[in-house]
């Protein structure tokens, strides 16, 4: 039976995708796809170390980006029948596919703002206008079925709508907790200038700070604030404060 997974840190695997763009400063239009498939292989497999089940949509993205890194090794141009043809860039249909995500994003983010506006709208009480009113010159008439689908009509959009509010905030959730993470691990390092990893989720062993402390981990190790070292397969990882520091 085919059901789908959802990490507490990405929704899904276009969100960690777009993430790893964005904090690259990448153009969309022009994604290094070497470099952003060897970050994403790597959260992906800090994931799987970490004994997190992962949805079978993240594994097929990233089959995606090791197919895309291999065509753009090729070359772009080749001779058919006796005429040169330029290759379409490998990139072109993972491009759109993030712009349309990146989309429906935005679309979230302006509907919950429009939510927040509207929050602060105050109605006027209703009045009784029947004094003001004749006789009505049209009844709205319909069938039990044509009511009913537009109610369930009305429902489904008031669903989506929530859905997409939900979906900003627990992006905007996920961006505040990182920070924060990465800060604590900075401090604890600064007291006690070794941790392993195990010491940090200390007390709070759920999947989502396990990943949140992990991602803080590899931010630090490339802004070379910390070092790190596991002396056996899936044994404890060793953090030290960098000495230049």
């Amino acid at each position: 039976m085919n059901y789908k997974v959802r990490l507490d840190i990405f929704e899904g695997p276009f969100d960690l995708l777009v993430y790893l763009i964005e904090r690259a400063k990448m153009s969309i239009y022009d994604i290094q796809i070497s470099e952003i498939t060897t970050q994403y292989m790597d959260y992906v497999k800090g994931m799987e170390d970490l004994d997190i089940e992962l949805a079978q949509d993240f594994m097929v993205l990233a089959a995606e980006l090791i197919q895309i890194k291999t065509r753009m090794l090729l070359p772009s141009e080749k001779v058919k029948d006796g005429e040169l043809v330029v290759e379409e860039d490998p990139r072109a249909e993972l491009v759109q596919r993030i712009l349309e995500y990146k989309q429906f994003k935005e679309m979230a983010y302006f509907l919950s703002q429009q939510e927040e506006i509207t929050s602060h709208v105050h109605e006027k009480p209703a009045e009784d206008l029947s004094v003001y009113a004749g006789e009505p010159e049209e009844i709205i008439s319909g069938s039990l079925n044509e009511f009913a689908q537009a109610f369930m009509e009305f429902i489904l959009k008031k669903q989506r709508i929530e859905e997409m509010h939900k979906v900003y905030e627990r992006i905007e959730r996920q961006k505040l907790s990182m920070e924060k993470r990465i800060n604590q691990v900075r401090t604890i390092l600064d007291e006690k200038r070794t941790a392993s990893f195990s010491e940090l989720i200390e007390g709070d062993n759920t999947n989502f700070n396990k990943v949140i402390t992990f991602m803080s981990i590899l931010e630090l190790l490339k802004d070379r604030s910390i070092t790190a070292e596991q002396k056996k397969r899936y044994g404890d990882i060793v953090l030290r404060k960098a000495e230049n520091i």
